[in-house]
């Protein structure tokens, strides 16, 4: 099975770090690209990873679609 090529989030996210050590991760995503993936629930995964470099921008991170799906269990297995 071939590996599915990631979809990126058009995003600008950044950490911040504070003088007491303290972090937090501002993040603007385009929502139109969420909206094309959402279930029927209405929850779209997403998986937001490190840059190895900040952007020009100072980015510090990336978005890309979280495609993983649970298997399906066999509910005859005794086990």
């Amino acid at each position: 099975m071939a590996k599915k090529e990631k979809e990126y989030v058009q995003s600008y996210i950044k950490e911040n770090t504070f003088q007491n050590g303290s972090t937090v991760i501002n993040a603007n995503l385009k929502t139109k690209d969420l909206l094309n993936h959402t279930n029927d629930e209405g929850w779209c995964a997403i998986t937001i990873a490190e840059r190895k470099t900040p952007s020009e921008k100072g980015a510090t991170h990336y978005a890309y679609i979280n495609e993983w799906k649970p298997e399906k269990k066999d509910e005859d297995l005794p086990f």
